[in-house]
């Protein structure tokens, strides 16, 4: 798979894992193309950090609003009914459990449901900006992720990054399969046709515990 397939593979899947009406909050990259995915009878609300409830999609070309940025710092819209606030009133939604899912990149995830997606020792970061908040504050986390990073594993058995947060992670999406972080450990719950289960583990160093109802991977 390429570089556009596996973005699409994984993006597709997240978008089935939104529910009409849902408040979510999107990260940067990846996850901010799932909203082209989502099936009609699904509308969704989205929420940016730096203020807004109710994020259209990307402006075109030559169109955008100096003024409309999300917290990436990208160009955004706003839909018919919008509403915009301050950064406090924004992080009083998120810490008071009001986003429904949020849908993540990662560095690093493990076993435990911990994630690590902000730093690299030694490299220059901007900071974790609201992730810590909205991986705690939401109720469903959900990672959209590549499985492996210039062939290395990303699912560890504990993550040897600086962590975001502890134990708040539920769903892992790659372009491999739909794993679900229990307290038992990943279960691999779903699984992209293009894998075998054994290309699977070998590329994830946490041991995978197979759903005995072991599906292939929705689309």
């Amino acid at each position: 798979m390429d570089k556009v397939q596996i973005r699409e593979t994984i993006a597709k899947r997240c978008a089935l894992e939104i529910s009409d009406g849902d408040v979510v909050n999107l990260g940067i990259g990846l996850p901010t193309e799932i909203p082209n995915y989502l099936p009609e009878n699904v509308h969704v609300v989205l929420q940016s950090e730096n203020g807004l409830l109710g994020m259209g999609p990307t402006p075109e070309e030559g169109k955008e609003n100096p003024y409309f940025t999300n917290a990436g710092g990208a160009y955004m819209t706003a839909l018919e009914g919008a509403a915009s606030f301050d950064s406090a009133t924004s992080f009083g939604i998120i810490r008071g459990g009001h986003v429904d899912v949020t849908i993540l990149g990662a560095l690093q995830v493990d076993e435990k449901g911990n994630l690590a997606n902000w730093m690299i020792p030694g490299k220059k970061t901007p900071g974790m900006g609201g992730a810590m908040d909205l991986i705690v504050g939401a109720k469903k986390v959900i990672l959209a992720m590549e499985h492996t990073a210039k062939g290395n594993p990303k699912i560890l058995k504990s993550c040897t990054l600086p962590l975001t947060a502890a134990g708040q992670v539920n769903l892992i999406v790659t372009e491999m399969g739909v794993m679900e972080i229990t307290p038992e450990g990943i279960v691999l719950k779903e699984i992209n046709p293009e894998f075998t289960v054994e290309q699977v583990q070998a590329a994830t160093e946490a041991t995978l515990i197979v759903d005995k109802n072991l599906q292939p991977m929705r689309q």
